[in-house]
């Protein structure tokens, strides 16, 4: 399984929780404010070394404390691999195995995982940041040397924007453009391959969820009918005008097609959470079928903005990727799975795992 153990010790409300996952399914219930959603962070957390939430450090310790730490043994195909992760104002520490790691790559390698939350609305009605980093989740699983590639591309872009603010030459910015095409265009590929694999995933999953077609295209930045370089020549004023690159793959994204029509302008709230938990489902399909391993895919409270029957084919469908699943609910009985799930019962911070719904 992903991930056998996990504790974690001054976590927001969770002053210490130790909990003990089954392989496949996983329920965590509790009322609002109890710490149910806490403690889904603090697990996603240790496989991405940041908030899904968004949230700072600050807000992420306990009150009181000084720090938080968070522990994993997780299961990476081969063996168990062990995380540690601490965190305070003296900033992020992560430990696999024992040895110190520079960076959260680390841990979405060890631990990969996706997370369905009630702020999933956004991969598809919000900017396409959002919808830029869930091609490039895919791609750093499956596209070999991509987030090498995507920094030695972040990297060009900040020097060229740099250059443009502080007015360079064309000789300067020359050079910038050269190492930011090439990066580009590495980058722009790998996105293309990695939907390209993906788009079937989303049209099965998209027609079990939403009974429709549901497409994907990729909008790459910049006109298709130029090269980048060519369009970096003809937009030279404009950018020295924004201090700023308005062409390249910092501009991407995807137009979402849900029944022939632009998705995130005309589904309901309950077709939009759907529809992003289609992209979500099938980004997990594709990543867990190229690394021959189950993954972790968090649901915090599916059942939020879902009628019965939608709630049922979204969890038939997370059923048929048969990863390892750890959902939150405010009721055990609204979250159905094909066999009972190891169950854990959190109130005003206190994690108790029920041996039987008697005992919750």
């Amino acid at each position: 399984m992903p991930l056998n153990k996990f504790t974690c010790t001054d976590f927001r409300c969770l002053a210490s929780a130790e909990l003990e996952f089954d392989a496949h399914y996983n329920l965590i219930f509790g009322p609002n404010a109890s710490g149910k959603t806490s403690l889904l962070e603090a697990i996603a957390y240790l496989g991405r070394g940041r908030s899904f939430r968004g949230a700072p450090t600050q807000n992420l310790v306990r009150h009181g404390a000084s720090e938080f730490v968070l522990f994993g043994k997780a299961d990476t195909g081969t063996r168990e691999t062990v995380i540690g992760v601490r965190n305070s104002r003296e900033g992020l520490e992560i430990h696999i195995d024992g040895e110190t790691v520079a960076g959260a790559a680390g841990l979405a390698e060890v631990l990969p995982l996706q997370i369905v939350d009630p702020d999933i609305h956004n991969l598809i009605a919000g900017g396409p940041a959002e919808r830029r980093r869930y091609i490039d989740w895919i791609a750093f699983h499956v596209e070999r040397g991509y987030l090498d590639q995507w920094r030695r591309f972040r990297r060009a872009l900040k020097q060229r924007n740099a250059a443009l603010k502080e007015n360079a030459s064309h000789d300067a910015l020359a050079g910038w453009d050269k190492e930011f095409v090439e990066t580009g265009y590495e980058v722009h590929e790998a996105r293309r391959r990695v939907l390209a694999i993906t788009r079937p995933a989303l049209r099965d999953i998209g027609a079990a969820l939403l009974g429709s077609t549901v497409d994907i295209e990729y909008q790459q930045g910049w006109s298709t009918d130029k090269s980048l370089a060519q369009v970096l020549t003809a937009g030279m004023d404009r950018d020295r005008q924004l201090c700023a690159t308005q062409a390249g793959p910092q501009r991407a994204d995807l137009k979402l097609v849900y029944d022939e029509r632009q998705a995130r302008r005309l589904v309901s709230r309950g077709q939009q959470k759907l529809l992003a938990c289609a992209l979500i489902l099938a980004a997990t399909a594709v990543v867990q079928s190229h690394l021959g391993r189950a993954l972790l895919l968090l649901l915090d409270d599916p059942a939020a903005e879902l009628d019965s029957d939608s709630l049922t084919r979204l969890m038939a469908a997370v059923v048929e990727l048969d990863c390892q699943v750890i959902a939150t609910s405010l009721n055990p009985d609204l979250v159905l799975f094909p066999q009972p799930p190891r169950t854990f019962h959190v109130e005003q911070g206190d994690v108790v795992e029920c041996t039987a719904k008697e005992s919750c």
